[in-house]
């Protein structure tokens, strides 16, 4: 299935996070210094190569006439849900989309021979991206996804601010009736000791805990491109040398001439500019200038380790509320998701991701999705939509429904290292251009890759290894493979070089082989 990218558009650049108030018992870390927190339809793609509007701003309201009652605005509803991760069969999950902007919505993929391979049918969006149906192709079916329109947080404030009035009315009022209901009698209230709070026990386990020192690490980045448009998403201290890990299509709009900036909880806000970005897997590092000498890493996992019903904890900027975080577990591992932000030109990221109930909306896009222990264990990249149009196609940006998906962190730590180093990423391929149809029978080998190319490149793996058009491949090693952009995702979780076993069908004869998978550098 696909999902859609979580990062929202971004919107006029919010005033510097609050500073989180220390944990008794579990103080923070020394804040860090700040750091800045997917092609068209074709016949198939190889199978080893691959946010919206702000929201108005609030009405002002008239003071009401005189015998006249006030009317209470209504707080503005809240956008929809990205779309998640594709599943087999399923579409395309759309990236989560940067906080504000509107997503394209990508067209079907073309053959694997092709780079990158356009979504597949039904992809999960980025935590702000869209999917879609095409043909085969090298990387596998593409997924078309429903552009995203994602809002600014103008109505948020607004309802932010009608509820403070609110509260502030009632307040004064019950103020002033305590006191003059106390005039002739005692209060009843009890207050607590001063030292109550000293009192309460955060274990180096509990949620507080781990937030109080995650927190400092985490940055809230700010992409603004030439033309003004750019998002909001969230990033994790990788290193002392002041790198930034986040997603690709959360620094998109500024890699062009753009802006960066990325800002720490503590409100330390820092320019930033982008050292390495790689499309298809969806990571991108970015640098800070002149970075502070107090910066914290945040500490990596092991992501193959993680099992179904594990505790998780993410932190992001959902819909540019910074410093947020959520919780829920590890509800499903290895979930093939082929998530673009909505556009038509827009090219499809694949993963085999870890799937998370912890809420994950637009502007979460890039943030750490950490273990009980606070290790990173994800980056949270997509979501999955529930409006039947799917993506961001309608009325507004999508939200949590609960279906997240994240890189996980051992597959994103190794593009990393690769960006930091040569400014490109390298991804792992077997040579041949499949299928990007929506299938439940495997990844089909095209008679024709992209651009008229051969559909099994000579003298490449798959080649060597006696593959040809019309096999249909089923597994991976262990994995099942039920399409082309589930084999494509289950490449991507290896390196160039590794050895791979390979079962397929031939003319409803099964076949294994063994083949040694190989490198393209860059995106294009």
């Amino acid at each position: 299935m696909s999902t859609e990218n979580e990062g929202n558009a971004v919107p006029p650049a919010p005033s510097a996070p609050p500073v989180p108030v220390a944990s008794p018992d579990a103080s923070p870390q020394a804040p860090a210094t700040p750091e800045g927190t997917d092609g068209p339809a074709g016949p198939g793609h190889q199978a080893d190569q691959q946010p919206g509007q702000p929201a108005p701003a609030p009405q002002t309201h008239q003071a009401p006439q005189p015998h006249q009652a006030p009317q209470v605005p209504q707080a503005p509803h809240a956008g929809q849900g990205h779309p998640a991760a594709p599943a087999t069969g399923a579409e395309p999950t759309a990236p989560l989309p940067p906080v504000p902007g509107t997503a394209p919505q990508p067209s079907v993929a073309g053959p694997e021979g092709a780079w990158p391979p356009p979504p597949p049918p039904g992809a999960p969006t980025y935590a702000d991206g869209a999917g879609g149906a095409g043909g085969g192709a090298a990387w596998g079916a593409s997924y078309q996804q429903p552009a995203p329109k994602p809002k600014g947080r103008g109505g948020l404030l607004a309802a932010v601010l009608v509820a403070a009035l609110v509260a502030g009315g009632l307040g004064g009022g019950l103020g002033y009736t305590l006191a003059r209901n106390n005039d002739n009698g005692s209060s009843t209230t009890v207050s607590a000791s001063d030292n109550g709070a000293a009192q309460v026990k955060r274990a180096p386990g509990t949620i507080a805990n781990v937030a109080a020192k995650a927190l400092p690490s985490t940055v809230t980045i700010e992409a603004e491109g030439s033309n003004g448009d750019g998002g909001t998403g969230t990033g994790f201290v990788f290193d002392k040398q002041g790198h930034i890990i986040t997603n690709n299509h959360v620094v998109a709009d500024a890699l062009d001439g753009g802006k960066l900036t990325a800002t720490f909880p503590d409100g330390r806000k820092y320019d930033a500019e982008v050292v390495g970005h790689a499309q298809g897997y969806d990571v991108a590092v970015v640098k800070l200038k002149n970075p502070p000498s107090d910066l914290n890493p945040l500490p990596l996992g092991d992501s193959d380790k993680v099992a179904v019903g594990d505790e998780t904890i993410a932190i992001g900027a959902p819909f540019g509320l910074s410093n947020t975080v959520t919780t829920g577990i590890i509800s499903a591992k290895n979930r093939p998701v082929a998530s673009s932000d909505g556009s038509s030109t827009s090219k499809a990221s694949y993963m085999s991701a870890l799937q998370t109930d912890a809420s994950i909306n637009p502007g979460n896009s890039g943030g750490p999705l950490l273990d009980a222990s606070g290790a990173v264990i994800g980056i949270n990249s997509a979501i999955q939509s529930s409006g039947s149009s799917g993506g961001f196609g309608s009325g507004g940006q999508s939200g949590s429904i609960g279906l997240g998906f994240a890189i996980p962190i051992n597959q994103a730590k190794y593009v990393a290292q690769q960006l930091i180093k040569t400014g490109k990423p390298v991804y792992a391929k077997i040579g041949a251009s499949v299928s990007l149809e929506d299938s439940t029978d495997g990844a089909k080998i095209t008679d024709q890759g992209s651009d008229g190319a051969a559909a099994v490149e000579a003298n490449g793996p798959a080649a060597q290894a006696g593959l040809k058009p019309g096999d249909v491949i089923t597994k991976l090693d262990d994995s099942v493979i039920d399409s082309g952009p589930t084999l494509i995702g289950e490449i991507w979780t290896h390196k160039p070089g590794d050895k791979v076993t390979i079962t397929y069908k031939r003319g409803g004869q099964e076949h294994t082989v063994q083949l040694t998978l190989g490198a393209r550098a860059g995106d294009s």
